[in-house]
């Protein structure tokens, strides 16, 4: 995303869809330009910089409540009894999971059929009632498994590529090849400025595919047609992966772009699509895109190897997305490739993802999708818990990571109240210190960061540590789980091997649903439409905070000394308690 602002005052946006290169030196920088841009200067502080270039693309697309709890997911599982396998699991430990993932759903030739059901023919118009699973061995009753899914909570989302399928040799689909044909002779397909269809070069992932333009009318409407008997089914949203398929600045668009904006444009338009497909109750969970991405999806981190050198770019990623106005992300807990993880870096990238606004674990394939490049796990590699524990022979690791899904349960009146400022105020759920503290020596700080108003986490990146340097910035700061004191502007040694550096500034409130205990990591289920109880953790003597939710409650609650207030629409009971202790 060409924007970048300074720590002096000043922000700067390159409006393009070709390539733009920034060349920062300690005395200048220097900005390579193509011949046709836009261009524009912000001046004011990093938020309201960044707040005046997100409002400019356009309002960041506010995913629902539920897609802030704990997601799951592997790649290989691709039959229905992998999913009933994951409930019992999930019942078995009592793990909240508020969505489900799956990768591995579909044919694999037209990217819209479960796997093994065919598409009866003599259909003008593609539907649920039209489609026969009796035949697959995979995939034995979708809407049930929709339903079941439901009913225990979780959403389903399943993964996606822009692209009409380059078969491999000898195979052979009927549906994928019709579909094919239609591509090239109604012309739905990316071409050449001659008028020929455009094919991703070799050495590139679904090498000699066609994919779709997004920019037809005509394309737009074939393409979700075919996929909208998965809505009719339930479907609660798309991992729309891939989308940097033009490599060749001879492609030409619908709309008129050749390839040189199309290589950047093509993923937005890609996932813009399937925004206004799903609408506003579903969500997209996507790795590419390119400015504006924020109104249209979700992004995550793309696929990492399980190592604290990547968890630490990770963060990097994360907030550098942050301040360029991508504020709904997350990443793949303790990588998605290679060797497992050791259980301290699951345990310490499970921390900090609780924090982060997505919290999900994934994993590659059985075997490995990279294994050219890197071996895989021995055996079952993915990333749950319970495979965790049965791999490592650690069987506490369920319930020291069961601990933090509790907790992110608890948190999540925070966490959405945070999301919903982010879509109001234009304002990224996590940040750097920069971004509030931008007076303080905290630019160069790139591995703690602030969620929402009033907490600061400093995640444990090194796997052996059992502590670390946090810097607290100006005023006092409440150790989230020990209550203890600090002033800031200054460093402190703060963390242990089982909880992370979480401070709460004074001055604040965090909403929470906790149970009846008023605990936190306990369990409250995973709802996200009613509370157990609606209690909030009052940091210091005085304060105020705002508090809204998707059910109803839109109020301030403000304290000074003993005396706490509320103020505007409460639906629910409230209670509260002071958190700090001198």
């Amino acid at each position: 995303i060409p924007f970048f602002f300074t720590n002096t005052g000043l922000g700067v946006w390159i409006d393009t869809e070709e390539t733009v290169f920034f060349d920062f030196t300690a005395e200048e920088i220097l900005i390579y330009l193509p011949a046709e841009i836009r261009f524009y200067v912000f001046t004011g502080t990093p938020p309201e910089i960044l707040a005046e270039f997100v409002r400019a693309i356009g309002k960041p697309k506010l995913p629902p409540k539920w897609a802030f709890g704990p997601w799951i997911s592997a790649n290989h599982w691709h039959k229905s009894e992998d999913v009933e396998e994951q409930l019992d699991w999930i019942h078995r430990y009592q793990f909240p999971v508020s969505v489900i993932v799956l990768e591995a759903w579909s044919d694999e030739s037209t990217f819209y059929l479960f796997h093994g059901s065919k598409r009866l023919k003599n259909e003008e118009r593609l539907q649920y009632e039209n489609l026969d699973f009796s035949a697959s061995e995979r995939w034995k009753s979708p809407r049930q498994m929709v339903d079941q899914l439901h009913q225990d909570g979780i959403r389903l989302v399943l993964w996606q590529i822009p692209v009409y399928k380059n078969l491999e040799m000898g195979r052979y689909d009927e549906t994928s090849e019709a579909d094919w044909q239609e591509a090239i002779e109604k012309g739905y397909c990316a071409k050449y400025k001659d008028g020929s269809p455009y094919y991703i070069p070799d050495g590139h992932w679904f090498a000699g595919s066609l994919i779709p333009d997004f920019t037809n009318a005509e394309t737009v409407k074939s393409w979700f047609e075919k996929r909208n008997y998965l809505l009719e089914m339930g479907v609660d949203g798309f991992k729309t992966d891939g989308g940097e398929f033009i490599y060749s600045d001879d492609v030409l668009l619908k709309n008129g772009f050749s390839g040189k904006k199309a290589k950047n444009f093509y993923a937005q338009s890609y996932v813009s699509a399937y925004s206004d497909f799903v609408g506003r109750d579903r969500v997209l969970f996507s790795r590419a895109g390119y400015l504006g991405t924020h109104t249209a999806t979700i992004l995550w981190a793309g696929d990492q190897q399980s190592s604290s050198v990547e968890m630490k770019s990770v963060l990097k990623a994360g907030l550098s997305a942050a301040l360029s106005g991508i504020f709904y992300w997350g990443f793949d807990i303790a990588g998605f490739a290679g060797k497992l993880p050791s259980i301290n870096l699951y345990l310490r990238a499970t921390q900090m993802a609780c924090f982060c606004p997505i919290m999900q674990w994934h994993s590659e394939p059985a075997g490995g999708q990279f294994k050219e490049l890197m071996a895989g796990a021995e055996g079952n590699n993915e990333r749950s818990p319970w495979n965790m524990a049965m791999q490592t022979g650690r069987e506490d690791v369920i319930e020291k990571v069961r601990f933090w899904h509790y907790l992110r349960m608890n948190l999540l009146p925070y966490i959405y109240d945070t999301a919903l400022k982010a879509e109001r105020n234009a304002e990224p759920m996590i940040r750097p210190l920069g971004y509030n503290y931008y007076e303080e020596p905290v630019h160069l700080i790139e591995d703690q960061f602030l969620l929402g108003e009033s907490l600061l986490i400093a995640p444990i990146l090194d796997e052996s540590a059992s502590s670390r340097k946090v810097y607290l910035p100006a005023g006092k700061w409440i150790d989230f789980f020990t209550g203890k004191i600090y002033t800031g502007k200054r460093w402190i040694m703060a963390g242990s091997d089982e909880r992370l550096p979480v401070f709460q500034k004074t001055g604040t409130a965090v909403a929470c649903n906790l149970p009846d205990s008023l605990q936190l990591g306990e369990n409250v289920g995973n709802s996200e439409s009613e509370y157990q109880n609606l209690h909030f953790l009052l940091a210091g003597e005085s304060g105020r905070q705002s508090f809204r939710d998707n059910l109803g409650n839109d109020f301030i609650i403000f304290w000074q000394g003993d005396q706490v207030k509320t103020e505007g629409q409460i639906c629910h009971p409230v209670s509260w308690r002071k958190v700090a202790q001198k």
